[in-house]
């Protein structure tokens, strides 16, 4: 008989306990959240293994309670734990927050700075979803996840910060890295980046509340300018962050550097630019220097010059999913034993435009400014039929103004009657390469030396200004065309 009231006792005790949750929690889906931060960032610069934690709070803005669920979205993440109001992630369910109230959630980052960059990149960044009546909330977590110099905006990824200062020089000389974290304005400063120094850029996708973007620029204004001091043996490195072995191919990392209206006198020697969607831009009336530079594995063009004033020697562009040099609107240009190696896409290695148009289809008209481009011991060449574009619209032909000298290129359909049937009138000692042709060691595995049979051997002719290759090989009396002599 005793069992019999205590199975009832039980039974009781269970209805109680049921009887007393809450039935007044709130399940519309109209349901908002305030955060106390919408990136959480956790930017101590570890130089040995350890731990940071910082919190913030979610606020829930209706009169009544309700009930969530907060994840660490990558649940499996090295990095990062979380705690909220003390129950542990990565996943916490069915949390309360009363009406008019917050909850506190804790963020611990470990990092072990030592670690390759494969298993601890530069940027470490996750997500913290909650869900409140299947309403999605997100806040961002960021940490840095190696011992570098860390270049970065005070509102976190994908903003605009400015560096400037006060029109002296900046020298970035700590042999440890840089890394560049949002969109970065140089004006009122020259940088000078010594040889061997090593830049990263963090890129990736950034949503605003009204559109996407790319991040990962590096911009010179007016009074802003970049001057690199790389040599052949140690040169000065600007590509992305991520450099585990499955992204060293991938293209568009990051936007990539643009040399805005009028900023002058910049000067890059022996610097490599790598896996951008553009190498480097120069607006009206820019100036840029090229010496002994390498631009590869781009997703769009290697130079975008419009209206600017460029000058490359020795240079390198390969691997680019869109033109080699992309030379518009204008402008003056001059390339001296440069190699364009354009085997990608079914843009042109160079092409040379007189005209701007404002919109995609010219119908506002297009804008014209004159032309004058220079090539001598240049090689232009790639999977095309041609690799040599010009797009002449000023009824001025005096606006239209270029010249190829001891230069190799791939022409075909240009030299039609409808195009420039006298192209070659403006070509001294050209060559037209055939397909059958040897140029390079091996193109397929980006190896642009020259071939012992490569039909540019002594091809080129003497330039006071160019004693060496871009490997600082002095150059023969009879020298090669393109940046490396044979």
């Amino acid at each position: 008989m005793s069992y019999k009231y205590f199975a009832i006792g039980i039974i009781c005790l269970l209805v109680s306990i049921v009887s007393c949750r809450r039935d007044d929690y709130y399940e519309g889906n109209d349901v908002e959240l305030a955060f106390s931060v919408d990136t959480l960032r956790i930017d101590t610069v570890f130089t040995t293994l350890g731990s940071a934690t910082r919190w913030f709070k979610v606020y829930n803005k209706k009169d009544q309670p309700i009930l969530v669920d907060i994840k660490l979205r990558q649940e499996k993440n090295a990095f990062f734990r979380i705690n909220a109001d003390g129950v542990k992630g990565p996943l916490v369910e069915n949390l309360e927050i009363a009406g008019g109230d917050s909850i506190y959630i804790f963020v611990e980052v470990t990092v072990d700075p030592d670690q390759p960059l494969s298993l601890s990149p530069f940027i470490l960044e996750d997500q913290i979803d909650i869900d409140a009546n299947g309403k999605i909330f997100t806040a961002h977590l960021e940490a840095w996840g190696q011992n570098a110099n860390y270049i970065t905006p005070p509102e976190g990824k994908g903003k605009r910060f400015l560096y400037s200062c006060d029109f002296g020089q900046r020298i970035w000389d700590d042999p440890k890295p840089y890394v560049i974290y949002g969109i970065l304005f140089v004006d009122s400063c020259t940088l000078v980046l010594p040889a061997g120094t090593k830049i990263h850029v963090h890129g990736g996708i950034v949503r605003d509340s009204t559109t996407l973007y790319n991040d990962g620029l590096l911009v010179f204004l007016k009074d802003g300018r970049i001057e690199t001091l790389g040599t052949p043996e140690s040169p000065v490195i600007i590509q992305g962050d991520r450099l585990e072995e499955e992204y060293a191919d991938v293209k568009s990392q990051w936007v990539g550097m643009l040399f805005w209206h009028e900023s002058r006198q910049n000067k890059l020697n022996h610097t490599i630019i790598k896996n951008s969607i553009v190498g480097i831009r120069a607006d009206s009336l820019a100036e840029v220097s090229l010496y002994g530079c390498q631009i590869s594995n781009t997703g769009g063009p290697a130079v975008i010059g419009r209206h600017a004033t460029i000058y490359g020697a020795n240079c390198l562009f390969y691997g680019n999913s869109s033109y080699g040099l992309q030379l518009t609107y204008g402008g003056k240009y001059r390339f001296d034993y440069c190699s364009v190696a354009n085997y990608e896409g079914q843009n042109e290695a160079v092409i040379l435009t007189d005209f701007y148009c404002s919109d995609p289809l010219c119908i506002k008209g297009a804008l014209i400014n004159r032309l004058d481009a220079s090539f001598t011991n240049c090689i232009f060449t790639g999977s095309d039929r041609d690799e040599v574009g010009l797009i002449h619209v000023s009824e001025d032909p005096s606006d239209f103004n270029y010249s190829f000298d001891h230069c190799s290129f791939r022409v075909d359909e240009l030299l039609d009657a409808k195009n420039f049937p006298n192209f070659f009138d403006n070509c001294t000692e050209c060559i037209n390469l055939q397909s059958n042709d040897k140029l390079f060691l091996d193109q397929r595995k980006d190896d642009y030396r020259l071939d012992t049979m490569s039909v540019v051997l002594s091809k080129a002719k003497q330039l006071s200004g160019v004693t060496d290759d871009i490997l600082g090989k002095i150059r023969k009396s009879v020298p090669d065309q393109g940046c490396y002599e044979f």
